[in-house]
């Protein structure tokens, strides 16, 4: 089922989070392992006419191969003392998609997440409004880290472009791999010096302890301005520009966009 694992931690309890199709599974296994028969609060709280009434009025509303005639059936029966109804059961009878039973190395109970706050009440309401508070600020972090990417990504497509740009009009036919090599590490560092003032063999030089490249310590501002002057640098070398005139008019266009870019409230609340 899962295609992502995450964990947070709820007032010391380290719960699962399983990510499938922007689905997200909680487990209710790690929710009451720290508590005395943990697992029998989930079959009690399974037997419970409510939950059975809830979980039925969930499938409905997302699952349209929820079985509704044996739903009926099951709540009928649910209060009664001789009533057992355990995960597994419930899947099969119903065609239920809301909680699952799942083996292997993350086993366990899960349920969606709408399914498994209602869980967290019937262990406590604290519990459940800081499985709440921790899951959202799990998902404030993937948000950030998704615009990250994005970013990352524009910078290495506008990349393709500037690079394409280098290749059809400043390489002569003939040259060696390192001869092709130089020129594309000098257009890339025309674009570092335009931007940070420095080219990538400086960077290292004043900074020997950390890894990667000067690029990979850009804040958003920065690799905005990047993508930005990539664009251009093409268009200018298409256009026949001097590599000279091309860095002075970079690095003036550099100086009037972050001047833009870090006065911008939406690019800065990116950069923290």
């Amino acid at each position: 089922m899962a295609k992502k694992t995450t964990k947070i931690d709820v007032q010391g309890s380290e719960i699962t989070i399983l990510t499938n199709q922007e689905q997200d599974y909680i487990s209710l296994t790690d929710m009451v392992r720290d508590i005395e028969n943990g697992s029998a609060l989930i079959e009690n709280w399974l037997r419970n006419k409510n939950s059975i009434e809830f979980l039925g009025i969930w499938e409905e509303i997302y699952n349209p191969d929820f079985n509704s005639l044996e739903f009926e059936g099951i709540k009928n029966q649910a209060g009664l003392n001789r009533f057992i109804l355990s995960v597994k059961q419930w899947v099969t009878k119903t065609n239920a998609i809301g909680i699952v039973a799942k083996a292997g190395r993350y086993g366990g109970t899960y349920a969606h997440k709408d399914i498994a706050f209602e869980f967290a009440s019937w262990i406590s309401p604290r519990f459940k409004l800081y499985l709440i508070k921790e899951f959202q600020r799990l998902k404030d972090e993937e948000k950030k880290q998704l615009g990250w990417d994005i970013r990352r990504n524009l910078t290495k497509i506008n990349y393709r472009i500037h690079t394409d740009a280098i290749k059809e009009n400043l390489i002569p036919p003939h040259l060696s791999k390192q001869q092709i090599g130089y020129i594309y590490a000098s257009e890339a560092d025309l674009l570092n010096m335009a931007l940070f003032g420095k080219t990538a063999a400086e960077w290292r030089a004043q900074n020997p302890d950390k890894e990667g490249n000067i690029r990979d310590y850009a804040n958003a501002s920065q690799l905005v301005c990047l993508a930005n002057l990539e664009n251009l640098n093409a268009l200018f070398i298409n256009e026949g520009m001097s590599q000279a005139a091309r860095l002075t008019r970079l690095n003036q266009i550099a100086i009037q966009q972050m001047k833009i870019l870090l006065g911008d409230q939406t690019v800065r609340k990116l950069t923290e």
